[in-house]
């Protein structure tokens, strides 16, 4: 099934120049394929005839584009577009089938892969340099033992911070 998207390519209404476009620009974004058929291009002079025949003229004597179809089978104006975007049901206003991933996913009984991976972590934690209580390397903070600091360096900490102390109250 074919969905067609009858516009006007030489509108003089910006209003309808912008629901063209806005109409397509959600299409293409949501990978639904379509047909745009121009009923102002010569010779189209049946299909403009047939947009005006089989869509619902609201607020004028003619519908204005764009109107939407499946085949031959009316699906709605631009404001019943809208209407189905915003609450995601373009699938059912254009009444297609629902789409179907095509990708397939197969399991086999294996042995669990997450113990290998859990043995290079630690591997690659030990060989880390551990510098003031802090790993270099990258991984999660969170699923690694800090070394705890000995008495010199908690020792060499607060020294460090007295002198700093007595510096600032020199000046």
């Amino acid at each position: 099934m074919v969905v067609k998207i009858y516009i006007s390519g030489i509108s003089g209404n910006k209003e309808v120049k912008k629901h063209q476009q806005r109409v397509m620009m959600i299409l293409d974004s949501k990978n639904i394929e379509y047909v745009v058929v121009d009923i102002t291009e010569p010779g189209k002079e049946s299909d403009k005839e047939f947009m005006q025949k089989n869509s619902n003229a609201k607020d004028s004597k003619y519908p204005l584009p764009p109107q939407m179809f499946n085949e031959e089978e009316y699906c709605g104006d631009y404001e019943d577009f809208d209407l189905a975007n915003e609450v995601d049901d373009l699938e059912k206003f254009f009444k297609l089938s629902p789409s179907v991933s095509k990708a397939e996913i197969t399991l086999e009984p294996s042995a669990p892969a997450a113990a290998p991976v859990a043995a290079a972590a630690t591997e690659a934690e030990e060989k880390a340099p551990v510098e003031n209580g802090v790993s270099s390397s990258r991984e999660n903070s969170s699923e690694k033992e800090v070394a705890p600091k000995s008495e010199e360096q908690a020792d060499g900490d607060a020294a460090t911070k007295d002198e700093s102390e007595e510096a600032n109250e020199e000046e």
